[in-house]
């Protein structure tokens, strides 16, 4: 399985070029890394150690599974990596510069029923990476989620940073909410009581090639729908809607995050237009990549959280004014490429 396209790393590459030459000569750890995000992080680090650093940029990679294809891969970068548990206490020999916490339970299926895992990643993990940088005094990166806004009242949407939330405590996705919620109040508090340079990045629904078939979310499973000739299946009642961003994107506003993020700060990263509903979406596919299949709509299973968001979409104003954030590939043209790349990976 190839967990990207080049074509997008060069994208990516060449976007950045010599804003991230501060990076040169040094040390990275990333937890999480080996993942679908971690993936292009490091990719792009690798890029940037072969054609731009005179002195390259050291990576080590923490995740709690690394299958051997990914493991030939980092290998191949120069990259160190750990089999690790990041909720497990973490013994580090070297000292870091940077620390990304991009660790977590993902899919709603895994997370509904791996609740407390949830929210050790979440809550312990934080922490423990939290300690670490305190005392290496390195910046410290949490990735949070576009799901701690909750469920936005129409007035909050595009939802801003500023927006405070409507959640419940309790339900099937409350562990992923409150445990990204508990992380951002960490992560803060470190920046607040002992000066750690802590950013927080809340990503809106990022797709593209290297999200896995078991991802259980609604590309993959579109994808995997098509290559069964079954129907696109779309939970009811099929009006929830979502804003797509594509990996190139997001990695590059992750990036600016990284490099231009304020102290102390948290920002919206992903694309506000279009906002579809999950019934356009799926006419979407069926237009432009497949214009045999039928769409269904079916009832929630029972491993999948029902209580979803009915909208989300985000307001980049200040992803825009104070890092230059702007996302630019269509959702037509993000949506071919991950098919195609689908279609050439998954197996049925």
């Amino acid at each position: 399985m190839k967990f990207f396209l080049e074509e997008d790393i060069e994208y990516i590459f060449k976007f950045l070029g010599k804003k991230t030459k501060k990076l040169e000569g040094k040390k990275i750890l990333i937890a999480g890394g080996a993942g679908f995000l971690g993936t292009y992080f490091t990719e792009v680090i690798a890029k940037f150690n072969k054609y731009i650093f005179k002195k390259p940029c050291k990576v080590l990679i923490i995740d709690r599974f690394i299958d051997k294809k990914k493991k030939n891969q980092l290998m191949k970068n120069s990259f160190n990596f750990k089999v690790l548990d990041v909720s497990k206490k973490i013994n580090l020999n070297d000292k870091y510069d940077y620390i990304i916490h991009a660790a977590g339970i993902p899919t709603p299926s895994e997370y509904k029923s791996r609740p407390i895992e949830t929210l050790d990643v979440s809550y312990i993990g934080t922490r423990y990476l939290l300690e670490i940088a305190k005392k290496m005094k390195a910046k410290f990166i949490f990735f949070s989620s576009s799901e701690i806004y909750g469920n936005p009242d129409i007035k909050n949407i595009p939802t801003s940073e500023n927006y405070r939330g409507y959640v419940s405590s309790i339900g099937g996705r409350s562990c992923y909410d409150e445990g990204k919620r508990v992380g951002e109040t960490l992560s803060y508090s470190y920046y607040e009581h002992f000066g750690i340079h802590t950013n927080c990045i809340r990503p809106f629904n990022i797709y593209g090639p290297g999200m896995l078939q078991t991802d259980y979310r609604v590309l993959p499973n579109f994808a995997l729908n098509i290559l069964n000739n079954k129907p696109l299946r779309v939970f009811y009642p099929g009006t929830q809607t979502r804003t797509y961003c594509y990996a190139t994107d997001a990695i590059i506003g992750f990036f600016l995050v990284f490099l231009k993020g304020r102290p102390g700060e948290i920002y919206n990263i992903g694309n506000n237009n279009p906002e579809v509903t999950a019934f356009e979406l799926a006419k979407m596919v069926k237009k432009n990549v497949n214009n045999k299949v039928k769409i269904k709509i079916i009832k929630y299973p029972k491993d999948y959280p029902n209580e979803e968001p009915q909208r989300r979409c985000p307001d980049l104003n200040k992803s825009r004014s104070e890092l230059g954030y702007i996302p630019k590939v269509k959702l037509k043209d993000g949506l071919q490429k991950f098919f195609n790349w689908a279609f050439e990976n998954y197996t049925v």
